[in-house]
């Protein structure tokens, strides 16, 4: 009924998120050895150090880790993919570094994409966020359409968690609202990096909390997806990877 039918008029709750991105990334420039939109070989703490602080409003950390196959010891070492997987510098010891490193040179409200695999989620990543401001505000999962291993459930997922710095809020920082949290893409086969991750979700996520022309931070970049995602949403993008 309208207030014309003789309804009473009863006043609207003001909406918890917004179309509309209130914050803006600072002018950010790079010394000339950090172009951006590369593929930059160099340690990811080094690049981190050198990036100015509060200036980026996000960053992906996929870490490169061996929590399920020490754990598991599935076996599976003889694949030409996991030879090439566990011939990658471990930086589990490092991860604290890294996300202490990336807080820093996040701006206010920025966030932090974090991916994790089933055995960190279930045990926990405490240990990696001490000494951080960054604290956990939503979790995707992404369903990769292929079934892995595992001596119980066939493991078809990963996870990304996702971190957001002080001030925590999403009205006016986060964008797109079509993001649902259980992520179909499939593992895209012949990428160059021993654990692919899904450009179309990352892309979704980069337009979700920044403005075009913003720049996105990656220091442990792999395959580097991250950059193609950025790409694809009119990011720029700096990152690296100890093996360009």
């Amino acid at each position: 009924m309208t207030e014309a039918a003789g309804s009473r008029s009863v006043a609207r709750r003001p909406l918890a998120f917004s179309a509309l991105r209130g914050v803006v990334q600072p002018p950010v420039a790079l010394p000339p050895r950090l172009p951006r939109n590369a593929r930059i070989r160099m340690d990811g703490l080094d690049l981190l150090a050198a990036l100015p602080e509060a200036a980026f409003p996000a960053a992906f950390l996929d870490p490169q880790y061996r929590g399920v196959l020490d754990h598991l010891s599935y076996g599976n070492e003889d694949s030409a993919r996991a030879k090439r997987r566990t011939a990658l510098p471990q930086m589990t010891d490092e991860i604290p570094d890294f996300v202490r490193g990336i807080d820093r040179v996040l701006m206010p409200s920025g966030h932090l994409f974090l991916w994790v695999d089933k055995f960190h989620l279930c045990t926990g990543v405490a240990d990696w966020l001490a000494g951080a401001s960054l604290d956990i505000v939503d979790m995707i999962t992404w369903d990769k359409e292929r079934i892995g291993l595992g001596y119980r459930s066939r493991r078809q997922s990963e996870h990304l968690l996702v971190l957001q710095k002080p001030p925590r809020k999403a009205k006016g920082v986060w964008q797109v609202h079509d993001i649902r949290d259980v992520w179909r893409e499939p593992v895209k086969r012949g990428g160059g990096g021993v654990h692919p991750k899904p450009v179309g979700l990352q892309k979704a996520l980069v337009e979700a909390v920044t403005n075009p022309g913003d720049t996105v931070v990656d220091p442990a970049a792999g395959s580097f997806s991250v950059l193609e995602a950025c790409r694809a949403a009119g990011r720029d993008f700096i990152g690296c990877d100890v093996n360009g």
